[in-house]
């Protein structure tokens, strides 16, 4: 099979949309990692598979996937000859945190209204000078988006956006605290677990079992959200390794390549592509 990658990643002046991403993988698997947004995904050709929360997902033709801010999820092939997908990542102005539960619970959406709203506005999208466009359309999604969770809300038993309880899970919490505040310096696991007061091997167990993504993971893609802000903002290659954590070009570009599919350079070069 003859492997293809195609990648385009803009950031439009659009209020709400952190970022947009058309990309085409024959191959790539993206491993365990969070967005700090929403993530709101149609594949156009092929379909893809992935794990939220522990449950193996996937993307039938003609759905709408939701994917929460801050929850661990792959993503792979589902296809042998791939898929083709657009993504938009939205903030929390457009769809608040409340819905994240609703959204672990069922994150495909087989509408067909909002399906073809989430293409109206990815048309707009690439269009410069369309911004008013995309911003109603974006408003209608938002709209569409409520409508179809809030049932969920008021549903007996509904998932909450905590994944576990107790103690273990304010361990848990404690250690992503540190590791949001360490984003850049980062912080080792023998000081977490002082400062946390848990053993090592089970503050790494209680992160792992609470937010189903490991801390180095975590760390990791939190970095790689970062260094696509920097990089989008037209920030050097270079110099966003350091600024975003990482040891050096080398360590970034193979992390960043893991997550997104791409290496930074090549990323950093759609967004002067013309959008």
């Amino acid at each position: 099979m003859q492997l293809r990658q195609e990648v385009s990643a803009w950031r439009p002046r659009v209020a709400g949309v952190v970022e947009v991403f058309h990309a085409r993988f024959t191959a790539h698997a993206y491993p365990m990692h969070v967005h700090d947004e929403w993530t709101l995904l149609i594949v156009d050709d092929g379909a893809v598979r992935y794990d939220l929360d522990r449950h193996r997902r996937g993307t039938p033709g003609g759905t709408v996937s939701l994917l929460p801010p801050r929850v661990a999820h792959n993503g792979s092939a589902a296809t042998s000859h791939g898929f083709r997908k657009r993504v938009v990542y939205l903030d929390t102005t457009v769809l608040d945190e409340r819905f994240i539960g609703a959204a672990v619970d069922g994150p495909d959406l087989a509408d067909p209204v909002l399906r073809r709203r989430v293409g109206q506005l990815h048309r707009a999208l690439t269009a410069p000078g369309d911004e008013l466009e995309a911003e109603s359309r974006l408003a209608l999604i938002g709209e569409r988006l409520r409508t179809l969770l809030q049932p969920r809300l008021e549903r007996p038993g509904a998932h909450t956006a905590s994944p576990a309880a107790g103690t273990r899970h304010a361990i848990a919490d404690s250690l992503r605290e540190l590791l949001d505040e360490r984003l850049v310096e980062g912080i080792s696991l023998h000081e977490a677990a002082t400062l946390v007061q848990a053993h090592p091997a089970h503050l790494v167990r209680s992160f792992s079992t609470a937010f189903g993504i490991a801390p180095h993971q975590y760390l990791i893609a939190r970095r790689v959200a970062l260094a696509r802000r920097l990089l989008l903002d037209g920030r050097p290659a270079a110099e966003v390794a350091i600024e975003a954590g990482f040891h050096d070009q080398p360590h970034f570009t193979r992390h960043f390549k893991r997550v997104v599919g791409t290496t930074p350079g090549g990323y950093a070069r759609t967004r002067a592509s013309g959008h």
